[in-house]
């Protein structure tokens, strides 16, 4: 990247720090909107980004310049629409816009691919092992109200009563944890299933080169 581009995309890229509220009136005033084209190339934005630049400076006064958009626009998909880019944004959970030309696309959506199936699968880890997580705090929970439960029963205080409808939550709190139990289990079987699956693919791109 020549120093032009380096310098404009130091200065995009800190201005988008605000997040996408809108440009304000000096960004509006003194961009190179070249430049604003060339950073929403290379992060993959569609047209529908310029649209956005154009009403936020449309407030401010100020006309943005598509032909310069994009020009520099074109330029930054260039970037984007490389394999490593592709693989990148699918392994990220990213989203792809249809953006990249016929002759970069193939390639970029092989890519993309690729990452995304590691992403599904990482997720796929991720979510057994917060299922897993979240019975088992269920199951100290319970654990915890039994004891309680207990003690309340043999409790002088408690009447008879009190005790029949301690001793039916009991009987459900236990049915319960086993209930827990059984899926914990089932849950513990699925991530190790999950985590092999996982293993052998990213072996398989790790062939792939990334």
């Amino acid at each position: 990247m020549n120093g032009k581009w380096g310098i404009a995309w130091l200065v995009i890229a800190l201005g988008s720090l605000s997040g996408c509220a809108g440009m304000s009136s000096e960004e509006c005033v003194a961009s190179d909107w070249s430049a604003v084209g060339f950073e929403d190339g290379a992060r993959g934005y569609n047209t529908d980004r310029f649209g956005k630049h154009r009403k936020a400076c449309a407030k401010h006064g100020v006309t943005a310049d598509f032909s310069a958009y994009q020009q520099g626009r074109d330029q930054g998909l260039v970037e984007y629409c490389q394999p490593n880019r592709g693989f990148n944004v699918g392994s990220n959970g990213g989203s792809y816009n249809g953006v990249c030309s016929v002759n970069l696309e193939a390639d970029f959506l092989d890519a993309y691919n690729a990452g995304h199936r590691l992403y599904v699968l990482r997720s796929n880890v991720s979510r057994a092992t917060s299922s897993i997580q979240s019975k088992e705090n269920e199951l100290d929970r319970i654990e915890k109200k039994l004891i309680s439960s207990g003690a309340a029963i043999i409790a002088d205080e408690t009447t008879t009563e009190g005790r029949v409808l301690l001793l039916a939550e009991m009987k459900n709190l236990a049915e319960r944890t086993g209930q827990l139990q059984s899926e914990i289990k089932d849950l513990h079987d699925v991530r190790a299933r999950n985590e092999v699956e996982l293993e052998h693919y990213q072996a398989v791109v790790a062939h792939m080169g990334y």
